[in-house]
């Protein structure tokens, strides 16, 4: 099923009998039982005012079409959200609501949020087929439910999403990236507290077990204005002097290199189980050692790991209690996201009840 109008989507989940999986690009590996509607049909941008740093657009439209909009005005989405394709192994386009609908975020979530802190409004169509309309173009306090923030990142399990409106912010001038070479996954995790606890204003921290020739790097991302972006970068390689530093300024060689890491390439094409492990930082290693992984790396300055694990293996079960979460981004055998503690359990299993009380939305996808 593919709804052309709101309208239209409204009346398909009103009349549905059992499940519905909704999906956008078909990008992210939701691959659920029932009828499926596709939301591609629901497409177009429909506001964008770059003096307000603003732009509302149908969910079903294309990310490429919204990024190119944004690119022609010298603005981005600055959460950079991740593109699944080629970790998932799938052809299809990402759309704007399934980057909203899965709040999928980058490397800069570590300094400017997530897609969810950027979202200011959204228009959606609940479990019992009623449209729903909450927040605005701009940014201000709500009552009741903050239903912006409970629909980024519910996966369609309370509505599928019509439209969504969203702040933007301009593009950098210039960015740089410093490199440590050879550093161990603990003194990574250190190097990258260091930096983002600095005052030069980093803006993605990762680190690569095995980088393109085989060894350890470290990465440390400096956006802005070019003088600004010259003197940070050289004072973040001067906090690790003695050790073995370069800087990237090149700023196509910047680009690919954390689009590199927010696609998650070393994993394409690669096979096992991926995880996607968030946590406290300074755990990341500790956390990694005990994954035991095929192939890892972190993201978030330690407080993302990426883990690629053999076929079945239960990740959740080698990590014990932590402070922190497991999902299952590519793989089967486990539950995709990780069991919530009770009280949270119940007050989602209220919130399914009150906007999906057919109980046909993306069904046990999140419990």
């Amino acid at each position: 099923m593919r709804p052309e109008t709101e309208a239209e989507l409204a009346d398909m989940i009103s009349a549905a009998k059992g499940p519905v999986c909704v999906q956008g690009g078909g990008t992210r590996g939701v691959n659920l039982n029932g009828d499926v509607i596709e939301t591609g049909g629901l497409s177009g941008i429909t506001l964008y005012e770059p003096g307000s740093l603003t732009l509302v657009a149908q969910a079903g439209t294309l990310l490429a079409e919204v990024e190119a909009a944004l690119d022609a005005e010298g603005q981005r989405l600055a959460f950079e959200p991740m593109d699944h394709r080629g970790l998932m192994g799938k052809s299809g386009e990402p759309t704007l609501g399934g980057v909203v609908a899965g709040n999928v975020s980058g490397p800069r979530r570590v300094s400017v949020g997530a897609c969810r802190d950027f979202m200011l409004g959204v228009r959606f169509v609940d479990g019992t087929g009623t449209v729903v309309k909450n927040g605005g173009r701009v940014m201000k306090n709500v009552t009741g439910y903050d239903l912006v923030k409970l629909l980024t990142g519910s996966w369609g399990t309370l509505g599928v999403l019509t439209e969504v409106s969203l702040k933007v912010l301009p593009k950098p001038e210039s960015a740089a990236c410093i490199l440590i070479d050879g550093l161990s996954d603990a003194d990574a995790v250190a190097a990258m507290a260091k930096a983002l606890g600095s005052p030069f204003e980093v803006t993605g921290a990762a680190h690569i077990p095995v980088g393109l020739d085989g060894t350890p790097v470290t990465m440390l991302r400096i956006e802005g204005f070019a003088g600004s972006v010259d003197y940070r970068a050289g004072q973040v390689a001067a906090l690790f002097a003695g050790q073995e530093v370069r800087v990237e300024r090149n700023p196509d060689a910047v680009t690919k290199g954390w689009a590199w890491v927010r696609d998650v390439v070393p994993f394409h094409g690669a096979d096992g189980d991926v995880w996607r492990v968030s946590c406290t930082p300074s755990d990341g290693a500790d956390l990694a050692a005990k994954i035991g992984a095929e192939a890892h790396l972190f993201d978030w300055g330690g407080g993302l790991i990426w883990a690629r694990v053999a076929a079945g293996t239960d990740v959740r079960s080698r990590l014990g209690a932590f402070d922190g979460h497991a999902t299952l981004v590519r793989g089967t055998g486990q539950p995709k996201f990780q069991p919530e503690p009770a009280a949270v359990a119940a007050l989602s299993k209220g919130l399914r009840a009150k906007y999906d009380p057919k109980g046909i939305l993306n069904a046990g996808l999140m419990g």
